[in-house]
């Protein structure tokens, strides 16, 4: 005799039923009384962890004809010989009544976890220079696996249901063991859902989803730069088994501009100014976000001169200041010289104390010369 049964309750006691209870009054009583012990509801609670196995062992014994048999006739004795093992974790458990609580916790703690979350897209967006410093909306169209209506994403025909994987029990997952180690595989009978497609919907052909093209505006955000990306919560594929959808990621590029250039939040200008400009000074005229800009530029401007307009850049994409516009100044160098420019050069190279030696004449030039 085994003095561990000695202490065991009454099984119809546990459960609270008359020892005439049928299947379903069983089922009933234990659905209910699983519900108020169970672990999720009672975190951390000893007491509720013990009653929670006390009546899963009574409902897997009195759910079961012969178990039951052996049980009314010889009490927890007759259990002995009969190979039956009472459950030794919370696991076990939710393998064998899955489909219980499935019932009453959305799919159960198998059905969470086998819930997998739905694929994240990504959407390649090119916009204008000015659009991504200034913002704007933009309307696009995402090709992706959404929900099939017809079966709401269970796979099955319509008045039809997936019935339990009678391979794995509504588990997905097959266990062997190996040496000292219990290896759990995805079930091959029903590829790890738990359940088996009898009937499948015919517009999905069983997978539950189907191609889609769903319109979007994505706001863009004033800042935006090559690279960034704009998260999009749930607008990625379904999730499968009652998991969350994924997200679509929105990567932006930017096209450049033909005259600023930016780094960072910061805008870089170039303007060329003539000679006269550079040596007497002067306005000169720029472009800026906001419109043109009239400055003065001082006497003897040099190529690499730059003014600073702070706070005239690019708005940070988080909020934070505008950066600044950077103009830097290149003198040109006359290209079309005459012999009245060459004149003028000549004299202010003097006037500067220059050592000025004007390029000596070819032999060819020499020769044209004589002829003419």
């Amino acid at each position: 005799m085994n003095p561990s049964n000695n202490n065991k309750r009454d099984y119809y006691e546990v459960l609270s039923v008359e020892r005439s209870a049928d299947p379903q009054k069983i089922k009933q009583s234990y659905r209910r009384m699983a519900l108020k012990f169970h672990p999720d509801r009672n975190p951390g609670d000893k007491e509720s962890e013990s009653r929670f196995k006390e009546v899963s062992e009574a409902y897997q014994v009195l759910s079961d004809p012969q178990k039951r048999e052996a049980y009314d006739r010889f009490g927890h004795q007759g259990l002995s010989g009969s190979g039956f093992q009472p459950f030794s974790g919370f696991e076990e458990i939710f393998e064998s009544f899955g489909d219980i609580f499935g019932d009453f916790f959305g799919g159960g703690r198998q059905s969470r976890t086998r819930a997998q979350k739905g694929d994240d897209l990504r959407y390649d967006l090119t916009i204008d220079f000015m659009d991504a410093v200034i913002g704007i909306s933009k309307d696009i169209e995402v090709e992706k696996l959404d929900m099939c209506e017809d079966c709401n994403g269970s796979g099955a025909k319509p008045g039809t249901t997936p019935s339990v994987c009678s391979q794995c029990r509504g588990s997905g997952q097959i266990k062997r063991t190996q040496g000292f180690f219990m290896i759990s595989s995805p079930c091959p009978e029903c590829r790890g859902s738990g359940q088996v497609i009898q009937d499948p919907c015919t517009r999905c052909r069983g997978f539950g989803r189907v191609e889609s093209r769903k319109g979007l505006t994505v706001k863009i955000p004033a800042g935006v730069d090559r690279g960034s990306h704009i998260r999009l919560r749930g607008e990625g594929e379904p999730g499968m088994y009652g998991g969350p959808p994924g997200d679509l990621y929105i990567v932006i590029d930017v096209k450049s501009h033909d005259q600023f250039q930016r780094q960072g939040d910061d805008l870089y200008l170039e303007i060329p100014i003539t000679f006269s400009q550079a040596a007497l000074g002067g306005e000169i005229t720029f472009p800026t976000l906001e419109g043109d800009e009239v400055r003065d530029i001082p006497r003897g401007t040099q190529t690499g001169y730059v003014m600073t307009l702070k706070g005239r850049g690019v708005q940070n994409v988080r909020g934070y200041a505008r950066g600044n516009l950077y103009v830097k100044t290149v003198v040109i160098t006359p290209s079309n010289v005459t012999p009245r420019h060459e004149e003028l050069f000549q004299e202010l190279a003097e006037l500067g104390g220059e050592d000025f030696s004007p390029k000596k004449k070819s032999i060819f030039e020499k020769i044209r010369e004589s002829i003419t």
